[in-house]
This record gives C-alpha cells, structure tokens and sequence, in this order.
C-alpha cells in the first residue's frame, strides 16, 4: 500500500518540528521572516502560513504581531478552580499568575444586560484582567458589576469584592458556564495564539441571597495551557442507631 506523500505544508511543518526538538532551533529563537521561510522552501506565503499555523496550534511556535515568529518556551498548564466562592476572584488558578488590571465605567450591552438583568445602556463597572507567567499570556477576563458600586469613579480593581460585600447580602449562586470556541482575532492578538487554537471560554453569573445579579465575569483562556477543575464535596449525613 502506497503511503500518501504528506502536503507542502505538513513537510515543512515536520521539518521545522524536527528542528525545534532538536534543539536547532532554539526555545524564544525568532525565525526567518515568512518570505525567507517561503523562499527557503519554495512555496508561497500563504502554504509558509498554513504550515507555521500547525505548528502554533501545537503551542510549539508563536506569532508576536509586528516582531514576527518566536520558537515557544515550555509552557505550565495552569488549572482553573471552578466554583469561585466570592466577586473578583476569577483568577482561581492552581499556580501563581502576574496580574494587570483596567477599570473602566461603560454601558451594558444586550448580552450583559441579559447576564446582569438590566437594562441595555444601564451603567455598569468593567474590569479587563490579563493575567501573565512571565511574559506570556494565560488568559483574558471581563469581570462587569452594576453601576454605583462605589464612590470611586472607576473603583480601584482590588476593591471590588469588599464593596460588594458592603452593599448587596452575600452570594447565593454562582453559575459557571464552559465551552469551546475559536478565538476572536482581538483575542488571539491579546493572548499571542493563533486563530486556529481553540480557547476555553467561560460564563460567571454571580446572585446574591434577594436573586439579584451582582457579577459577570467573561473569561477566555488558552486551550494550550489550561484546564477546569470542578469538584463536588458530597456531604454524608450520620445517623446513629439506637440499640
């Protein structure tokens, strides 16, 4: 049986793979600039693409626009520990992550109305997180909270939980919802990942004990380097006999 002769774009993938783990090409190394790769092996720039695409989907390289393509250094795979039990504490993650923060007041909307239960236009208060382990992306999240949080225009980021414990009774629910999705080119920018790789992308919707809704939080991680860790606590309930 004849074995079928790989694509131009898999033949260069395999050889730039074999050149990473080799060692040749070394862990942060730039590579040639596509038109050198596509001249080196004699395809267009649009095959080079296709090929460099494979391997950034296999987290092996990544693409920083405007600097060009860099060999990937090993990544950790960071855990998320769903069931966050407080606002603002998204960043569950089973190893430490460097943290920056932007707060902003926008207005909600429809799909944040509908999450948060209000009006489309009402004020809302948006904090975007990126989180790094050292200078590479982990993850993106969005986390929005009614207006008239706090007197501060915007609220400070690490002020966001306190506030909500002062103002609205505590927490009754939190829903988390997980899917699988491709990645918006806004995001992929952001997160340094190719459009191909897919991203897990989860939905918090945080209510408190009146069934108001005091938190969304849109959160997309990389699917590369993450995993979610949901765990159930079964509770068993002791009876004594009686002889």
């Amino acid at each position: 049986m004849t074995r079928p002769v790989p694509s131009r774009r898999h033949a260069i993938a395999d050889d730039l793979r074999h050149q990473i783990s080799s060692g040749h090409l070394e862990a942060g190394k730039r590579l040639p600039s596509e038109a050198q790769l596509a001249a080196h092996y004699m395809v267009s720039t649009s095959t080079l693409r296709n090929a460099l695409a494979l391997l950034q989907g296999e987290g092996l390289v990544e693409k920083i626009h405007g600097h060009g393509n860099f060999v990937r250094r090993g990544l950790s795979r960071i855990t998320y520990i769903g069931g966050a039990a407080a606002p603002a504490s998204w960043n569950a993650f089973s190893a430490p992550l460097q943290m920056t923060a932007r707060t902003t007041n926008i207005e909600a909307s429809s799909h944040l109305a509908t999450l948060l239960n209000v009006p489309p236009g009402s004020s809302l208060t948006e904090v975007l997180f990126t989180t790094n382990e050292e200078k590479t992306p982990h993850g993106l999240a969005h986390i929005c909270v009614p207006g008239g949080l706090t007197r501060d225009t915007p609220p400070l980021p690490e002020r966001i939980a306190p506030r909500l414990a002062e103002h609205y009774p505590p927490l009754a629910e939190v829903q988390e919802r997980f899917s699988a999705r491709l990645p918006t080119q806004e995001e992929a920018t952001a997160l340094r990942i190719s459009p191909t790789l897919a991203v897990l992308s989860l939905t918090r919707v945080s209510t408190d004990a009146t069934g108001r809704v005091v938190e969304a939080a849109l959160l997309v991680l990389p699917g590369d380097r993450a995993d979610a860790l949901f765990t159930t606590r079964l509770v068993t309930e002791e009876r004594n006999s009686k002889e």
